[in-house]
């Protein structure tokens, strides 16, 4: 039966023999891909060019260009360069695994190989290439896409969950002050921190993702939200201590000349977590989620230092209540 989910992938197969290309293309289609084909190396680049497909299964031993070639010339074009590559070989030493690796495959397989191993190879470098696409180049944490998709599937689930929407205070001073190389440092810094707190205080289903710049955000159990968020605060906090001039730790504050030429006094930074909680499944929509965290991270903003803010529902009636420590 076709599987849905993947009638969005082009896989390009490229073998000079026409029985193993005509059994690929049927193990492929009856998983649901949509398949093509090549029977030399030029044809297979040739071919890549044209329909930019999301996977090229390569045989190493072709005519007028091996499979090695086609690799390497595929990692030196630019327009080529980020589609992955599974290269089929019936020769499995060492060495032909490393050279075909070294050339930029993806993956290596060795015939004869079974149909499932096959469509879990070509599953896990599609979903590991998807993954490298979607990710922050910063941090490498899941982008937009990835977090949507995430909530989307949580609200849909009708689990409880927390959403934490995690924002650097007074970041722009801090880059004016510092310069974009240490404000990078600091992105960094928290990104490690909410990894950190998921392998400390999380669980397997718990999630990580960067929106951008100074935004994050965290997907944990509501029973374990506040403790996270806390933990998290309490690690900023300490770790600024060190990545700050000491003379601006003492003094409490940065001096930041405007547009104007104004000399201002920024605070030093500190981090406000919003904490959205659904236990009760009365949100629907993701939208709803992010506009309900980002009105209480604009409450915890105007609150001095790091703050956790989430919502109190009680009596018909909502409270933003900020957490310190």
């Amino acid at each position: 039966m076709q599987s849905p989910d993947n009638s969005s992938y082009r896989i390009l197969v490229a073998d000079d023999e026409p029985h193993i290309r005509q059994i690929l293309r049927f193990t492929l289609e009856r998983a649901g891909y949509q398949v093509f084909t090549a029977a030399d190396g030029e044809e297979a680049l040739a071919r890549a060019a044209e329909i930019k497909p999301s996977l090229v299964l390569l045989d190493v031993m072709m005519p007028k260009i091996d499979g090695y070639e086609v690799c390497r010339k595929m990692r030196q074009d630019f327009s080529l360069n980020q589609i992955p590559v599974i290269m089929l070989s019936a020769r499995g030493d060492q060495r032909d695994r490393v050279a075909g690796l070294e050339g930029g495959a993806n993956d290596y397989l060795v015939k004869p190989y079974s149909n499932e191993e096959l469509l879990l190879r070509v599953k896990n470098v599609l979903e590991w290439n998807i993954r490298q696409k979607e990710a922050n180049p910063l941090t490498g944490l899941p982008g937009n896409t990835a977090i949507e998709r995430e909530m989307i599937a949580r609200i849909s689930q009708k689990k409880p969950y927390a959403f934490l929407y995690v924002d650097i205070d007074n970041f722009k001073g801090f880059n004016d002050y510092y310069g974009y190389q240490k404000g990078d440092d600091i992105i960094e810094f928290l990104a490690d921190i909410l990894r950190r707190t998921v392998v400390k205080l999380g669980g397997n289903e718990d999630f990580v993702g960067h929106i951008g710049g100074d935004d994050f955000v965290m997907v944990v159990p509501p029973s374990r939200a506040e403790i996270m968020a806390q933990y998290v605060v309490d690690e900023f906090d300490k770790g600024t201590l060190l990545l700050l001039d000491q003379e601006d730790v003492k003094r409490g504050y940065l001096e930041v000349r405007d547009r104007q030429g104004e000399l201002k006094r920024i605070p030093v930074m500190s981090v406000t977590i919003a904490l959205v909680k659904s236990t009760d499944n009365q949100i629907e929509h993701f939208a709803e989620v992010n506009d309900i965290a980002s009105s209480l991270k604009e409450y915890g903003k105007r609150i001095e230092g790091s703050v956790v803010v989430k919502e109190r529902r009680q009596d018909g009636s909502t409270t933003r209540t900020p957490t310190r420590k």
